[in-house]
């Protein structure tokens, strides 16, 4: 090699370069390591309904460590995506010391059971709200096994446009574990739709859906046989329905000598 004055010339530059390299390395580690560009604010890009800016502070505090090149977003972020009402977040830093953040909350469409500590969001996710929880009044029940959750918000999403021309709306959508669906409306009737067809061709409309829709094609002659004060009334055969029909009230003095 020392007969080959280029090829060590070559050696040479490249040596220089790999040194010239670890040291700007060094000096761009040795600087973001320095107490210098320090994160002086948490900007908060959107306007948020339910999350509060003190349980942010609180979610951030102790976990603003280094500097602006050096702090961890993702740690940060996971810990904002632990706040009850925050679905996503998502940072990113802002010259020279800031770190903007946006947060997605939870939006609610129902609650998830009968305890109203669960809610279940726009995307069909469930999430606890914690304190802050709506009031039962506020919004339908879903209730069934976890796995259908997904599914079952869009059957009601469908079963509220159904009930609309008769003036009803679904409170409680209850999928029993053989997967039997019972909706519970806003004036306290209950409607019986049974199960899909096993062999049901997939193409076909759910069965479930066409039992609604008898339903509310019936619905005058219901309230007409019943009076009113129909219990529940069970959509599960072919071409009509069963009606369970409530006592109708005693008149004041009946039954008195």
């Amino acid at each position: 090699m020392w007969n080959r004055p280029q090829l060590m010339k070559d050696v040479a530059d490249l040596l220089f370069t790999a040194g010239a390299a670890a040291l700007l390395v060094a000096v761009v580690i040795g600087v973001a390591r320095l107490p210098l560009f320090p994160i002086r604010e948490i900007v908060i890009t959107n306007e948020l309904r339910e999350v509060r800016r003190a349980e942010i502070e609180r979610s951030l505090s102790g976990k603003l460590r280094g500097n602006f090149f050096s702090i961890d977003l993702e740690v940060l972020r996971e810990s904002l995506e632990q706040l009850p009402w925050v679905r996503r977040a998502e940072m990113r830093r802002q010259w020279p010391a800031s770190v903007e953040v946006r947060i997605e909350e939870h939006v609610p469409v129902a609650f998830w059971g009968r305890t109203n500590r669960q809610l279940v969001n726009s995307h069909g996710e469930i999430f606890t709200a914690g304190i802050n929880a709506p009031s039962p009044e506020a919004l339908p029940v879903l209730v069934g096994p976890t796995r259908f959750v997904s599914e079952m918000l869009g059957y009601y999403r469908q079963t509220v446009d159904l009930l609309r021309p008769i003036g009803r709306a679904p409170r409680v959508l209850t999928v029993s574990p053989r997967l039997a669906l019972q909706l519970k409306l806003d004036d306290g009737m209950i409607v019986e739709l049974g199960r899909e067809q096993v062999k049901a061709p997939a193409s076909e409309r759910p069965e479930r859906l066409r039992r609604l829709e008898r339903f509310v094609e019936f619905y005058p002659s219901i309230l007409a046989v019943s009076e009113g004060r129909s219990e529940v009334v069970d959509m599960r055969y072919p071409n009509g329905f069963a009606l369970r029909v409530a006592a109708a009230p005693e008149s004041e003095g009946e039954g008195t000598p």
